[in-house]
């Protein structure tokens, strides 16, 4: 109990030699609130809009390994040309996967092609048309705020139906439900059956569902070629959540799919297996380069903010000698003397951080378009956390000087 206490009295004496020299305080304070604005506030921003492009990807899928032409990462020592010279999936490959692999969750075929929708005198242009598998929810998401999705005896039959985007059927058929109409694409009729979930405002122009449709994959090929000089569809495979880094199914995948293309021992790949994490990756890496930055542009802010500190803390030392000695003389431990000074430093530190913090909160309310400033509580803690250790740095000198003092000699000073 009597630690408790002490260390309470402690507490006390320092918020009083706070008040009392509430200028030095508040100029002592600064360094370390500019210096933890500027690492929240980085952090804060590099946060938000790594999770607003990540997001942003979404349509890629998580866990999602495709098979493609050109590959995410491109090698500089393979000619560029040839990649042009490889065959796009085919329809016969994506059966031929989807009834061999042993370690994916669901395999896919997908093409996409942009074009207009028409209802009545409305249209909707730079819309992103899909034809797809029945598979396709198995591997990406669907989330639907009207309607259904297909059958798989529509989608084998190749049923001219649709699910909009919700931006489409707004255009399309304002003020009044679109489940059940039609719309006209490239002259076919479509009767939709599904509305996708709002996503809202798309960012940096990537995709969104909002102004995209479905609509079954042999109903894609009535409009549009696909294959070699036209549209290049797409398989696309989701691992199992215990592979990880998805290892057994690119394996299995490259295994299969030079079987099925008949490639020699000695031959290389004539297709390209794209992971979607390794955007998320490279996006993070990039990320991770803005958090350093913030990490050296706050850090120097917090380096002078702590000689500050430290500074004040050696005169608030030298001003309350007499004090100290007072003190020691009635039996005040050398922790007691040491703790009034370091709590001292650590609140003046954390005062600082605090009103760092919350100009970052403020600053989170500013309008940046579909961007989304959102001060996380990790971030908070970063920031108290860093504020604390800098009060402990910068007083745990200024403190041990005052709690070795000799009690009869800092009486005798004036």
């Amino acid at each position: 109990m009597l630690f408790f206490q002490l260390t309470w009295e402690s507490f006390r004496f320092a918020i009083t030699a706070l008040k009392s020299n509430l200028t030095r305080t508040i100029l002592s304070l600064l360094g370390v609130t500019v210096g933890i604005f500027a690492i929240i506030a980085v952090f804060t921003l590099v946060d938000s809009l790594e999770g607003k492009i990540k997001s942003s990807f979404a349509f890629l899928g998580t866990n999602v390994i495709m098979v493609d032409i050109f590959p995410f990462e491109n090698s500089s020592d393979y000619p560029w040309w040839k990649y042009f010279q490889r065959p796009p999936g085919t329809f016969a490959e994506y059966k031929f996967l989807e009834s061999r692999l042993k370690n994916a969750q669901g395999v896919t075929i997908s093409a996409s092609a942009n074009t207009t929708a028409q209802a009545g005198s409305n249209s909707f242009e730079g819309m992103s048309l899909t034809g797809i598998a029945y598979s396709y929810q198995d591997v990406y998401e669907v989330a639907l705020e009207d309607g259904r999705y297909f059958t798989e005896a529509e989608v084998n039959a190749s049923r001219n139906l649709v699910i909009l985007g919700k931006k489409i059927a707004n255009a399309l058929y304002p003020n009044q439900p679109a489940i059940g109409k039609e719309v006209k694409i490239k002259g076919m009729k479509f009767t939709i059956i599904g509305i996708f979930e709002e996503e809202g405002e798309g960012f940096l122009d990537l995709p969104s569902k909002d102004e995209a449709c479905l609509v079954p994959f042999g109903a894609f090929n009535k409009i549009y070629y696909t294959g070699k000089n036209g549209n290049t569809p797409t398989i696309a495979a989701k691992g199992k959540e215990e592979d990880i880094g998805l290892v057994a199914l690119e394996n299995e995948m490259a295994g299969l799919m030079r079987a099925k293309r008949g490639l020699r021992p000695t031959e290389e790949n004539n297709f390209a297996l794209n992971k979607t994490e390794f955007i998320q990756n490279a996006i993070g890496s990039i990320f991770d380069v803005i958090s350093v930055a913030g990490w050296v542009i706050g850090g120097f802010s917090i380096l002078v903010g702590g000689f500050g500190i430290a500074n004040i803390m050696f005169v608030s030392v030298r001003e309350r000698t007499n004090i100290i000695g007072i003190q020691k003389s009635l039996g005040a431990r050398n922790y007691f003397i040491l703790f009034q000074f370091l709590f001292e430093a650590i609140c003046l530190s954390l005062i600082g951080g605090g009103t760092g913090i919350l100009l970052v909160y403020f600053l989170s309310f500013a309008q940046l378009g579909s961007l989304e400033l959102i001060l996380s509580f990790n971030n908070i803690l970063l920031g108290l956390g860093v504020s604390s250790i800098i009060g402990v740095v910068a007083g745990i000198v200024p403190a041990t000087l005052a709690a070795r003092m000799d009690p009869v000699e800092a009486i005798r000073t004036a």
